[in-house]
């Protein structure tokens, strides 16, 4: 399996977890407090060093309040 980090769809992710965190109303240490987390946990997520898995995809969609599911459907369209 290539590389993940870094891709189209791996950007086009950050780009909508940032776009939803801000929608949101949202700081990062805000939403870091609400994972339990430390800021430096979302700016790692944010600037793309760090992968999100699937179970913090779910907390991170409940928090911010969209639909992983059409998340995941609209990012499954990006093409490398």
């Amino acid at each position: 399996m290539a590389k993940t980090l870094g891709t189209g769809r791996h950007r086009a992710l950050i780009a909508l977890l940032i776009a939803k965190r801000e929608s949101a109303g949202l700081t990062q240490t805000e939403l870091a407090a609400k994972l339990g987390e430390y800021q430096s946990f979302v700016a790692r997520l944010e600037s793309g060093q760090r992968r999100v898995d699937v179970v913090e995809f779910l907390e991170l969609a409940d928090l911010l309040g969209f639909d992983p599911h059409e998340a995941l459907d609209r990012l499954s369209r990006i093409k490398e």
